[in-house]
């Protein structure tokens, strides 16, 4: 089939920006490079059927790069002669462009309540792990001291064994929802100081990653979930929405490991303050979706304000998120030493030890350490259990559903 006909014939078997994708491949000077995709099946795939496509792929030199079993699926990258042979496969239900998502980075423990908790019931995370889906996880002594609480690492970029962070966010990441203050004698401590920490490099050096790397990420935090006493998902990254969640593969997966039993809590995105700027997948329907407020580095919530960047609702469909919002704007958490971030900002680092950043990025963690100590309280709670407890309880900001949710975390009701 000669030119762009094919995409008219088969355009129901592709995602609509992945059509644009490719059509814009056409266009004069542009280079006709491979484009990443996932690729979904009508039917759970036959090993015979996987192998056929691995060795159709193969002989293009275009491996698969993840079997996504969660989503019965997988991803690869493609030329356009090759994506064209596909759309003609009666067995593929749909191909999507495998999208880049991105920190939810915009270049306060006290005032939320969760030290009262700490102090008074004891209830600093212990006995709950949050995996942290981000660019890794640095050493760190507020992590490790007294004791190492980096329970496990995955990698999924670079394929290492030990803990890392080549970026740096995913640390900081770390200590907003779990760091002790051992380096500050208590001074910067989380939610959560005795929570574990579960590594999940989704993210490369720059931050970005793509929809089936995390997947993959969430797939693996699944089936590790009761090894590993996981009990929260925490994600600080987002990007576009180009298309509704119940058709957005990372959503689906999202929406999965909630049934599966496990908390997500992730940021609404940094797309403010316009309409209908929530990132995907904030705009998961169960998950926690959280905004940022500026706290003013004071312990009373009275002055808390919504930050400009914070993105706001409604999700598609008219759903109404952010569900909640927490202290984003600059937050000090933990320093990944010659990390991209440490390197390339060294004047947001406080002493030797501790790094400045704001963002929903680090209001999402500090929610997750606030889900932790709940779930220490009390641990047969259910994510939809969890999520109305935290939205019923919050600091009410008097401000649109679709700018602050049902208002600001607030852990004081643990106490």
């Amino acid at each position: 089939m000669n030119g762009q006909k094919w995409l008219e014939k088969y355009h129901s078997k592709m995602h609509h920006s992945l059509r644009k994708r490719v059509q814009r491949s056409y266009l004069p000077g542009h280079k006709a490079n491979t484009i990443p995709v996932i690729i979904k099946f009508k039917q759970k795939i036959t090993t015979a059927q996987l192998q056929s496509l691995q060795n159709h792929l193969k002989s293009h030199d275009l491996p698969i790069r993840h079997h996504l079993h969660l989503l019965n699926s997988i991803s690869s990258k493609v030329s356009k002669s090759c994506l064209n042979r596909m759309c003609r496969w009666d067995g593929i239900e749909k191909i999507y462009l495998d999208q880049v998502k991105k920190t939810s980075l915009n270049i306060a423990t006290p005032s939320i309540g969760s030290t009262t908790a700490q102090k008074k019931k004891g209830l600093t995370g212990k006995g709950i792990n949050i995996a942290i889906l981000d660019t890794g996880v640095y050493r760190h002594p507020d992590l490790f001291r007294p004791v190492n609480r980096i329970v496990a690492f995955k990698d999924f970029i670079n394929h290492r064994k030990q803990p890392y962070d080549d970026n740096g966010h995913g640390t900081h990441i770390a200590g907003d929802a779990a760091g002790n203050g051992w380096m500050s004698k208590g001074k910067y401590k989380s939610p959560a100081p005795e929570a574990g920490i579960v590594g999940v490099k989704v993210l490369d050096k720059n931050g970005d990653g793509y929809d089936s790397t995390i997947i993959k990420g969430i797939e693996w935090c699944i089936t590790n979930r009761r090894r590993l006493n996981l009990r929260i998902l925490s994600m600080s990254f987002g990007g576009k929405v180009n298309l509704p969640c119940s058709d957005d593969p990372l959503c689906q997966a999202v929406e999965k490991a909630i049934k599966a039993g496990l908390n997500v809590v992730i940021a609404a995105g940094n797309s403010g303050p316009g309409r209908s700027t929530i990132e995907s997948p904030g705009i998961s329907p169960s998950a926690i979706t959280v905004g940022a407020v500026d706290d003013r580095r004071t312990l009373t919530q009275a002055d808390d304000r919504i930050t400009w960047f914070s993105s706001r609702g409604p999700a598609p469909g008219g759903r109404k998120k952010p569900d909640l919002v927490a202290p984003g704007e600059t937050i000090i958490s933990l320093r990944a030493p010659r990390s991209k971030l440490d390197r390339e900002l060294p004047y947001l680092r406080i002493a030797k030890d501790y790094f400045v950043l704001s963002g929903t990025s680090v209001s999402t963690p500090i929610v997750s350490g606030v889900v932790a100590q709940l779930l220490q309280k009390n641990p047969s709670l259910t994510p939809k259990q969890v999520k109305s407890i935290l939205k019923k309880n919050t600091f009410r900001l008097k401000l649109s559903p679709n700018t602050a949710g049902c208002g600001e975390i607030n852990a004081r009701f643990l106490s």
